[in-house]
């Protein structure tokens, strides 16, 4: 029993060694674990699109033509129009933002309105690049686009840059969370390229990065699934 019982704690050791020794500092763990998608996406992804800055919405009111027309969201997500001034609407979606302009018609001006709301034209959300790239800011993004598309938008890493750990930091469950990833492993196909959401923040390491997020960037495990910070 006792012999047995050695052999198993044994065995044991060996497997925890033979994972250490996989997962050295610097290395990439290649998990298969799918990333999570942002809170504002998981709805999206379903098929109800939601208003975004920069969007224009087409507004019609049963009965009074005067309202009726196209009308741009505004860069902090607002939409003014006649008679209720001006209103979130990022966020929303048209069902949603039709329902708002009823209650605020109702307020003033109208009883029983009847609102229908189309999103026309939408012009896409904002995905953040900082840290050592050339060219850093915040670029709006249509359809799927992965994490090597986005380091382009940003001019490509810059001379100080340390592409081996690019960190994508999402807000996934009210938290926000983050992910590091080896880019060269990804040019390499030796990992996946993740698929990266509006909203997200994707900062590339180096000396330009270190100056805004100092050792947060190098304390992240270089794990390509999310974890809570």
């Amino acid at each position: 029993m006792l012999r047995t019982m050695c052999r198993n704690a044994f065995a044991l050791l060996v497997c925890v060694a033979l994972v250490a020794c996989g997962t050295t500092r610097g290395e990439t763990d290649f998990s298969s674990e799918p990333l999570q998608p942002p809170d504002s996406t998981s709805i999206l992804r379903s098929g109800d699109i939601r208003i975004s800055p920069l969007d224009i919405i087409n507004v019609s009111v049963f009965g009074v033509e005067e309202l009726d027309g196209r009308y741009q969201v505004d860069h902090y997500g607002r939409v003014k129009m006649p008679l209720v001034d001006t209103v979130d609407a990022k966020g929303f979606t048209a069902l949603e933002m039709a329902t708002v302009l009823e209650q605020k018609l109702e307020e003033s001006f109208l009883q029983n309105a009847d609102v229908t709301v189309i999103i026309q034209e939408s012009l896409g959300e904002q995905v953040t690049i900082e840290g050592s790239v050339k060219k850093p800011g915040m670029y709006s993004v249509q359809g799927q686009v992965t994490l090597l598309q986005v380091v382009a938008l940003g001019g490509g890493p810059s001379e100080t840059a340390n592409p081996r750990r690019i960190v994508v930091f999402r807000e996934i469950e009210g938290q926000r969370q983050a992910a590091s990833f080896d880019l060269i492993a990804i040019r390499n196909g030796e990992l996946e390229d993740p698929v990266i959401f509006g909203n997200d923040i994707v900062v590339v390491d180096g000396s330009e990065a270190r100056k805004t997020y100092g050792e947060l960037l190098r304390s992240l495990p270089l794990m390509a699934f999310f974890l809570a910070f």
